[in-house]
């Protein structure tokens, strides 16, 4: 069903982050707003400085619109399960204009190979659908831009960034950058922006069409390769194309999201620098793109973190998206952040921290590429090995944990758990392929650290396991001890944990907060909304405990938090319902493909059915 058109409402001058939909190239990625703005994005790449960051500052943040003079409404879609977005905007004279936004990829690109695709150009395609409209046509990069004449186009340098060449082109007269076009039903224009090594390429006479058609196709080649028929099945379809649209292409590093301090809290400090590539999240992420078919992006993120570790040093919690040391941590009073929460802020300083489940997620990797068939050699497990050794003597030392806590380090439990899964895989890993190591000892160890973290996290009080090791607070993160198998989930600890949880941690309508700041201090004033990611993890406990229907109910509800595009945030504000925290957040989109399968996998073995998911569909032509 289309999406009905609904007013533009602007809360502070700024539209809420469910306003906007995603779009990338596998380099970058550009949030487009439901009033044609493109609001965010940063070139070449995902984590260079932002060239429109009107997300984060109304009026110096830059942006670049297409928008119909008296804009009333507004509604979006995509096209098919691609990366390609529809905004329709209609004006208070009763005229509508379609926009169509591509950044294109190359002809012929196959997205499952490792090598880039992206253009580095955005054509922007307006089409009158009824009446006249008359589009003003403005590109106002950050910090401000020299522009001059540049054959039929214009040659815009940006003064903040000397070094970044654009080209802007258009079929009607371009003399300055922001202009004004008259069109009447049926007219076509297009509107393209070239960056980098596109710069120029207008002479050639590539025809805009012919770049939309070859980006689509690309798009529908890939998707074809999906196979998931379960619940929720078009929103889980757009969570992985979401988590493409994250991907590098080139080397299969993916970031958390595409944004920089999108705030946790309206008006609150929670702000961070979401643009670089974690350990976990590829870890998760392997795990939910395998599940429905994509082999190809798993087998890519595993290869992004074996090659990191590979490298040598000790293992980071993120790096940047070429396996570095992501920058220090900085805040830009230069932009008053998104409705006026400072800081805003680039880099992060959780590249600097201790979190020792790193070492699980690792080791769980290399186990997952080793048993589809990857080679782990001696130079690569020469860098595994003493990471299980790192394991055995971290697993009750504090660190900041899962959540990245800024007050001092406690022992947390998912840390310790993800330690004991470091040395459980270790040994599966060394006993399957003959490598060095004491591979009775680790499994021993193993034992033994999975019965000490469910005897040293068991609260009496709450009757469940709370966040750190002998606490007496509730985290959300054990709900995901089933889902890394240190016990199962119809254990009776577990079952009586995740009550716990539901009901302490509830924020209302299945939503979790991950935990309570006032009980466990995290170092950082104000609070937070609902953690989406939590409440999946629910989801997938309850299914494995035969507990169908309510896991079912409990995941349509979270499925009905997505915008009308079927992206979801980190956070939810359960007061509102508002998006809260960096956009899109890739780990809200793994929880939901992988609460699907398992739900699917279940809901077919009570009904005797055969496996849920399909064989590939064939690209629509």
């Amino acid at each position: 069903m289309t999406a009905q058109f609904r007013p533009i409402e602007r809360v502070d001058g700024y539209l809420p982050i469910a306003d906007h939909g995603l779009i990338g190239d596998g380099e970058t990625a550009a949030l487009v707003a439901r009033d044609g703005t493109i609001a965010w994005l940063c070139v070449p790449r995902f984590d260079d400085p932002p060239l429109f960051a009107g997300l984060l500052d109304r009026q110096r943040g830059g942006r670049f619109t297409i928008v119909p003079e008296d804009l009333a409404a507004s509604r979006q879609r995509y096209l098919g399960d691609t990366g390609i977005l529809v905004t329709e905007l209609a004006d208070v004279h009763g005229g509508i204009v379609r926009i169509i936004d591509t950044m294109t990829l190359r002809s012929g690109a196959d997205l499952t190979e490792d090598v880039p695709a992206a253009r580095g150009e955005l054509v922007r395609t307006a089409e009158v659908l009824e009446g006249r409209v008359r589009l003003r046509v403005e590109l106002e990069p950050h910090g401000g831009a020299e522009v001059d004449r540049r054959g039929d186009g214009l040659r815009v340098r940006c003064r903040t960034r000397p070094d970044l060449a654009l080209q802007l082109d258009a079929d009607f007269p371009l003399d300055k950058p922001r202009v004004g076009v008259a069109l009447r039903q049926g007219d076509r224009v297009h509107v393209v922006l070239r960056w980098g090594g596109t710069v120029g390429r207008r002479a050639q006479g590539e025809d805009p069409d012919a770049l939309h058609r070859a980006t689509l196709d690309a798009w529908e080649r890939w998707n074809g390769n999906i196979l998931y028929e379960g619940p929720q099945a078009a929103l889980v379809r757009r969570s992985a194309v979401t988590l493409k649209l994250l991907d590098r292409f080139e080397n299969g590093a993916m970031v958390a999201a595409p944004t920089s301090s999108l705030p946790e809290a309206l008006g609150g400090v929670r702000n961070w620098d979401y643009r670089y590539a974690w350990i976990r999240d590829a870890a998760f992420s392997v795990y939910a793109m395998s599940r429905i078919g994509l082999e190809h992006e798993s087998a890519g993120f595993l290869a992004w973190v074996l090659d990191v570790v590979e490298r040598g040093g000790h293992p980071r919690v993120l790096y940047t998206l070429d396996g570095l040391q992501a920058p220090a941590e900085r805040e830009d009073a230069s932009l008053e952040g998104y409705c006026g929460s400072a800081p805003v802020r680039w880099g992060n300083a959780a590249s600097g921290q201790r979190q020792h489940d790193v070492y699980g997620e690792i080791l769980d990797c290399a186990y997952l590429w080793a048993k589809r068939g990857g080679t782990i050699d001696d130079s690569l497990w020469a860098r595994l090995h003493p990471l299980v050794a790192a394991a055995r003597g971290a697993w009750d030392a504090p660190d900041q944990g899962i959540w990245e806590v800024r007050s001092p380090p406690r022992p947390f439990t998912y840390s310790a758990a993800m330690c004991q899964v470091a040395v459980d895989r270790g040994a599966r890993i060394a006993g399957a392929l003959g490598l060095e190591g004491d591979v009775a000892g680790w499994r021993a160890d193993a034992a033994r650290m999975r019965d000490a973290v469910v005897e040293a996290a068991w609260n009496e009080r709450y009757r469940a396991f709370t966040g750190h090791l002998g606490g007496d607070a509730l985290d959300a993160s054990v709900l995901a001890l089933p889902l890394r198998r240190l016990l199962d989930a119809d254990h009776p600890r577990m079952r009586s944990t995740a009550a716990a949880i539901a009901e302490h941690l509830s924020a209302g309508r299945g939503l979790l907060y991950r935990y309570l700041p006032h009980e466990s201090p995290d170092g950082l004033p104000g609070g937070e909304g609902a953690f989406l990611l939590c409440s999946f993890w629910l989801v997938d406990n309850l299914t494995l405990q035969g507990r169908l229907d309510d896991a079912l109910d409990l995941y349509q509800a979270l499925c009905a938090h997505a915008n009308a595009l079927g992206l979801l945030p980190e956070q939810i504000d359960p007061a509102s319902g508002a998006f809260l925290g960096n956009f899109p957040q890739g780990l809200s989109h793994v929880g939901l493909i992988t609460s699907g399968v398992s739900l699917a996998y279940a809901m077919a073995r009570r009904g005797g059915a055969g496996t849920p998911l399909a064989a590939p569909r064939p690209a629509r032509r």
